[in-house]
């Protein structure tokens, strides 16, 4: 059967057209790169802050109402949420080694903050936002060794700042916060999801808003900006003298290219990915599934979900479109402490996490996927109910 655990979840996948991969990625075509990529001819500028990285940036910021100076252009998203780490909070100390890390998140959450020098401890997350809770982690035993916090928007669903600001306020610890896949949230509420605390966003060909790979971190602080560069060049910022902790980090003029043909036409994008979800949500409703259904605007336009009501109906649902050839993931595995690398990490108990992630199904989508494919995942989804109702 197909799961979580295969290599090539989120790349859609070679094999028999009847096959709904659960995730089938859309970039600009060619031609719409063309005009780009021979603005890279004719400079011969290739990285390293080049011209196109540089427009991005500006097209970027403009997009999310951010002040220019607001968006530094990162290689990845997991190269983004280290260098906005390193820039707030710098590399770990011997008293403050620990980062605090959702257990409801994806393994680079955690990767990034470990590159760091941090050691990740794994909290558990609100039942309801399925995020970092702000107040409980007051309470937190073992504040006074955290040297950074990273709230994580899960499945694009965004992060309120307000909250961690006072967070920070009253701790003084550093908090970043990982958006990942919440770039179309995000841009629908720029002066409430935006502020001084940084947002490392994912650009990675899975995420609405994508570049094959990429990411960026967004500020209103352009001080911040400056140290979030200078961290993803080496700590190199206007010498050729490393004045930080660094890493090679930057965007490649070929993955801007992408990204620039990529905002020239965000917006038909982001309409195709909306009526995807709103076919969704009609078939839902028509079949009496719409309590169990999860997608934007409440999370981001890169996931559609089905909560089933314990993991032995979820195991029945993923069984049932396995045997229509539809493909399912659960995104987040078991949770942060369940994968091998992280399983010795010290951890708060975590029975939110261990109630949600086994339940939360992800179903296919695509720009472009089709009615009749949309209407194959219903009809799955409805036998599954029925068997379960029996």
């Amino acid at each position: 059967m197909r799961r979580a655990s295969d290599p090539a979840a989120g790349e859609g996948r070679s094999g028999p057209a009847e096959v709904v991969p659960v995730l089938r990625p859309r970039l600009p075509s060619t031609d719409r790169l063309i005009p780009y990529l021979r603005r890279i001819d004719a400079a011969r500028v290739y990285t390293n802050h080049g011209p196109l990285a540089t427009t991005l940036a500006r097209g970027l910021a403009e997009c999310l109402s951010l002040p220019q100076g607001g968006v530094a252009c990162a290689s990845s998203g997991t190269t983004a949420l280290v260098g906005a780490i390193l820039a707030v909070a710098g590399p770990a100390l011997k008293e403050r080694p620990l980062a605090l890390v959702p257990a409801f998140t994806f393994v680079a959450t955690a990767a990034a903050a470990e590159l760091a020098g941090y050691r990740s401890w794994i909290a558990d997350v609100d039942p309801e936002t399925w995020m970092l809770d702000p107040e409980r982690l007051l309470q937190h035993p073992d504040l006074d060794r955290v040297g950074v916090v990273v709230p994580v928007a899960p499945f694009g669903r965004p992060v309120p700042q307000a909250p961690w600001l006072e967070f920070r306020r009253r701790t003084g610890i550093a908090v970043a916060i990982d958006g990942a896949a919440s770039f179309d949230r995000v841009a629908s509420a720029p002066e409430r999801l935006l502020d001084e605390i940084p947002v490392a966003l994912s650009f990675h060909a899975t995420k609405a808003f994508a570049t094959g790979e990429g990411g960026c971190v967004l500020t209103t602080d352009a001080d911040l900006t400056r140290r979030v560069t200078r961290v993803l060049n080496f700590g190199f910022y206007g010498a050729r003298v490393a004045e930080s902790a660094g890493l090679n980090g930057k965007m490649s003029e070929y993955h801007a290219a992408v990204g620039l043909a990529e905002l020239d036409e965000w917006h038909v994008k982001e309409a195709a990915l909306v009526a995807v979800i709103d076919a969704y949500r009609r078939g839902m409703a028509r079949v009496g599934l719409s309590d169990f259904f999860i997608a934007a605007p409440e999370i981001g336009l890169s996931y559609v979900l089905f909560r089933c009501r314990s993991p032995e109906e979820a195991e029945q649902v993923q069984t049932e479109l396995d045997q229509q050839a539809i493909d399912t993931r659960l995104w987040y595995g078991a949770g942060l402490h369940r994968q091998t690398y992280f399983a010795d990490r010290p951890r708060d108990p975590l029975p939110v996490t261990e109630n949600i992630s086994p339940c939360l199904v992800g179903l296919p989508i695509a720009p472009d996927l089709s009615e009749s494919h949309i209407e194959r995942v219903i009809a799955a989804l409805a036998a599954a109910a029925m068997r379960n109702q029996g």
